[in-house]
């Protein structure tokens, strides 16, 4: 294990992979159950904790500066090229484990690491800054890249494959589902009139010229590469399978924070945690005996960014962190 001296800070890693993390003393100071994090000591946190959206690292940096020599950090990323920079953060620093999968899969692969219960579980819901900035990638329509958007590029189908072979009533269910796009049916139909799908670039044109009704300040084509995005790695999905098995790993006393940027995860983890903080469940209360459960979770908090992060950093505009402390509290129905 390493000491005190040797603990990692952001400005011990390259240049090349340092990235603006949003809500970033939010997110560690909800997980390790302070207010401010200046309530901490440096290096003063035991226990197991878990970055279920590695990305580029700023969330777990910053969260290693308050665990002990002790603590283990476990750390989780679809993505490739997010898995080579955390290996490097393992590499110099023992506490440090790192997977490459789906944090849908965080019971299984925990239990494979011999891990039972963790003391904390965060998330970053949101597409990092260098997977936008990569037109290669194809999550950006502000450069010409492939039509690819998967978060794991070792794995599963690329959106151009997939709009190559999709109908458009299922392109447009998709895109209204995931996307919250009120126009599209017509805009599905122009995606499939297209010759091919190579092209960020040209993919958002046909979109931008196929919307009818554009909102200020927000390209035409926004909604409907989000939907796509969320279809093809199935991120609702997995937002659904980290929510609940955040109730089976989190100790007693342990804590939850994740950060969303959509409404769309934004509403269930805000359903979940209501739900679970209550104690009580609509859908049980017919039976003729309803089941005693706790209140597997304390009262939820939500925080938004500061105006100054804002500023500093757009993409932190849309943000929302919400999060709770495991309670255990017997539900009074």
């Amino acid at each position: 294990m390493n000491d005190v001296s040797s603990i990692t800070t952001a400005s011990d890693m390259p240049k090349q992979f340092v990235h603006t993390a949003v809500l970033l003393d939010e997110t560690v100071a909800m997980l390790l159950n302070v207010k401010k994090l200046t309530e901490l000591e440096l290096a003063s946190v035991s226990g197991v904790y878990v970055d279920a959206t590695f990305g580029r690292g700023g969330h777990s940096r910053r969260l290693l500066e308050f665990l002990d020599e002790s603590a283990r950090l476990v750390v989780f990323d679809k993505d490739p090229e997010a898995i080579e920079v955390a290996q490097k953060l393992a590499a110099m620093d023992s506490r440090v484990q790192v997977v490459h999968d789906s944090f849908a899969n965080v019971a299984k692969d925990l239990d494979k690491l011999g891990i039972g219960k963790i003391d904390g579980l965060m998330a970053d819901l949101g597409v990092s800054s260098p997977q936008l900035d990569d037109g290669s990638r194809g999550f950006s329509f502000m450069k010409d890249g492939a039509v690819d958007m998967r978060m794991d590029t070792t794995r599963g189908e690329p959106v151009s494959a997939w709009l190559a072979r999709v109908s458009a009533d299922e392109l447009a269910d998709v895109l209204y589902q995931f996307g919250e796009e009120r126009h599209s049916r017509k805009i599905a139909r122009a995606i499939k009139a297209m010759d091919s799908y190579d092209s960020t670039l040209q993919l958002a044109e046909v979109i931008k010229q196929a919307h009818p009704n554009w909102q200020k300040g927000k390209h035409p084509a926004t909604q409907s590469f989000q939907a796509m995005r969320i279809f093809i790695n199935n991120e609702l999905g997995d937002v659904d399978a980290l929510l609940e098995q955040s109730i089976e790993l989190l100790a007693t006393g342990g804590r939850l924070a994740v950060i969303s940027f959509h409404s769309l995860e934004d509403r269930r983890i805000k359903q979940f945690l209501q739900r679970h903080s209550r104690g009580y469940y609509d859908e049980e209360q017919h039976l003729p005996i309803v089941p005693a459960r706790p209140k597997y979770f304390a009262k939820p908090k939500r925080v938004a960014p500061t105006q100054a992060e804002i500023h500093q950093n757009p993409r932190a505009r849309s943000a929302w962190l919400r999060g709770a402390v495991r309670s255990d509290e017997p539900a009074v129905l």
